[in-house]
């Protein structure tokens, strides 16, 4: 059985050590919510016993450790995406505009297949005149040639019939040629009056003379020589023109009376 003093200082001892274990079980569960928190830096045995010694004081419970600063490791920011850019597509050309395209180049290509044929026509025409001229100049030489044939054996011929008339009546001769010159005169006058432009020589009747030479063909041997004018330079050219364009002009057969035409002074009125 205790004693009344002992049974005090049992009290006593009793709610020391429960307050010393509620001390210690507080110190454990701040210890456990700081270990959640933070890494554990220092570690702290405590022991326990069954009875608590009379003589050993209080223990004092240690400092909280301060708790580092937490450094919050910001992340490397991401580099921004390139925008992309849509490349727009390119506007279509209206359909109206690729037909007149079309036709403006169908129209250039017929426009070179045209001048394309245009020169090689042209090419052509030249070489085809190249040719007529030549033929012409060809022809005007054997033109020549076969005219002065002609004249040389006209010429022989009407030298041999004048031979052969020679001894014949002159004066017979000379009447009866008369007629058959004046006949043959007045059809080349007549013939060269109707190629005449009158117009050109005015109403009245203006008279002109032309020294003319012939050969046998009617053809002239020379060109014509004006030997009296009209008085109009006009006139005068018009006579001169028509008298080239009567060849060839109309002659007697017979070579003696020819005789009389080699040299004519042809006197003339073209409004006659």
């Amino acid at each position: 059985m205790l004693r009344k003093h002992e049974n005090t200082d049992s009290w006593k001892a009793g709610g020391l050590a429960i307050a010393v274990h509620v001390l210690l079980l507080g110190a454990m569960l701040v210890s456990f919510n700081w270990k959640a928190a933070h890494p554990v830096l220092n570690v702290t045995e405590v022991e326990l016993w069954d009875k608590l010694p009379a003589a050993k004081p209080v223990l004092q419970p240690q400092p909280k450790p301060e708790p580092k600063p937490v450094i919050e490791e910001k992340p490397e920011p991401k580099p921004e995406p390139k925008p992309i850019v849509e490349e727009k597509p390119e506007p279509e050309q209206p359909k109206v505009d690729i037909a007149l395209e079309n036709k403006k180049k169908k129209l250039e290509q017929q426009a070179k297949i045209e001048l394309e044929k245009n020169k090689k026509a042209e090419l052509a025409k030249k070489i085809a005149q190249q040719i007529r001229e030549e033929d012409l100049q060809n022809n005007k030489a054997a033109e020549k040639q076969a005219k002065l044939d002609r004249e040389k054996a006209l010429n022989k011929l009407q030298q041999d019939l004048l031979n052969e008339n020679s001894g014949a009546d002159t004066k017979t001769a000379s009447a009866a040629n008369a007629s058959i010159i004046g006949e043959y005169t007045e059809k080349i006058k007549a013939k060269i009056r109707g190629n005449v432009n009158k117009t050109l020589c005015g109403d009245g009747n203006p008279e002109l003379r032309f020294d003319i030479g012939l050969l046998p063909t009617g053809e002239l041997s020379g060109p014509p020589k004006l030997v009296k004018s009209s008085g109009s330079a006009a006139c005068d050219d018009a006579v001169e023109r028509a008298i080239t364009a009567s060849q060839p002009l109309p002659l007697p057969t017979d070579p003696a009376i020819y005789a009389k035409f080699r040299s004519l002074n042809l006197r003339f009125k073209p409004n006659e």
